[in-house]
């Protein structure tokens, strides 16, 4: 092993990181990064109440421009980046997702099989009678 230090070259710095950024630089990041999350949740709002988007287009739209405002989130705010140095918050992160995704399938995957497995509801109330 070497004993050199790691020097970030700046090209893969997120937006706001100290080493490569001023005071002033760094308060613009996280302004660009407040008005795209402003404008991608005023476009959401936008297509989910209109009538000039095609109707079963909706959905789909909302779900990209919800991603789109992850990826913002997690590159102006939290400072997520496929730099080296980032490799235990990307590692973080994706566990959390692994975690939310098992709980959240499993739940649905329970909920499924309890509602498939359930008697009518007539049945159920002559069988309290």
């Amino acid at each position: 092993m070497s004993d050199q230090t790691h020097i970030p070259t700046g090209h893969d710095l997120a937006p706001g990181e100290e080493e490569q950024h001023s005071v002033g630089e760094r308060i613009l990041g996280y302004v660009v990064g407040l008005v795209l999350a402003l404008l991608l949740t005023a476009t959401s709002f936008f297509i989910a109440g209109t009538d000039l988007v095609w109707q079963p287009s909706i959905p789909v739209a909302l779900i990209v421009l919800a991603i789109a405002q992850m990826g913002v989130h997690l590159v102006f705010f939290l400072h997520i980046t496929t730099g080296p140095d980032n490799t235990n918050n990307v590692l973080a992160l994706a566990f959390g997702l692994l975690v939310v995704f098992l709980v959240v399938g499993g739940t649905v995957w329970i909920m499924s099989h309890l509602n498939g497995n359930m008697p009518p509801m007539d049945q159920i109330m002559r069988m309290r009678n």
